[in-house]
């Protein structure tokens, strides 16, 4: 289930980041924002069912983030502030998660915990006009392969994280 989720996260990651390139338009990103955040809530519900609910909580918080973005870019929210709002919650959540998981153990989970922290940060400065919509785009590129891809790959090949 955690492959497939960060996989797909990934999808909406690359369309947003060509997005703030200059590369796409608003409705078929906010098609994938949407599409991606009711399945990262819906695999929130069954991490919760099935693994006691630790990853459910940030897949619930980004997954609802993702589904306000989707919003804003269909429907064409103009004060993106409210939409900031909830990303600046969501990077305390991915916070709190890191230093869980670091105490814990699991460096690489912590590790790409930090980076969903500093993307959902960069997110609500963006919104708020304090930080360009290109130096969001490119490090949500560079996190793909980092946060997503590498995770989702060697857990789908049965191999253990990196660190």
């Amino acid at each position: 289930m955690v492959v497939s989720i960060l996989i797909m996260i990934s999808l909406f990651w690359f369309a947003v980041a060509l997005l703030n390139l200059g590369y796409g338009e608003p409705k078929g990103t906010g098609f994938i924002a949407a599409a991606v955040g009711f399945l990262t809530i819906a695999g929130g519900f069954v991490d919760s069912i099935n693994d006691g609910g630790l990853a459910g909580g940030l897949l619930f918080s980004h997954g609802l983030l993702y589904m306000a973005i989707a919003y804003a870019l269909i429907f064409g929210v103009e004060n993106m502030k409210s939409i900031g709002n909830i990303s600046l919650c969501v990077a305390f959540v991915s916070t709190i998660y890191m230093f869980v998981w670091y105490v814990g153990g699991n460096y690489y989970l912590a590790f790409m915990a930090a980076g969903y922290a500093v993307l959902t940060y960069e997110v609500w400065l963006n919104f708020y006009g304090k930080l360009s919509g290109k130096v969001v785009a490119w490090s949500l590129l560079i996190w793909i392969p980092i946060g997503l891809w590498i995770p989702a790959f060697l857990l789908g090949m049965g191999k253990a994280l990196p660190f």
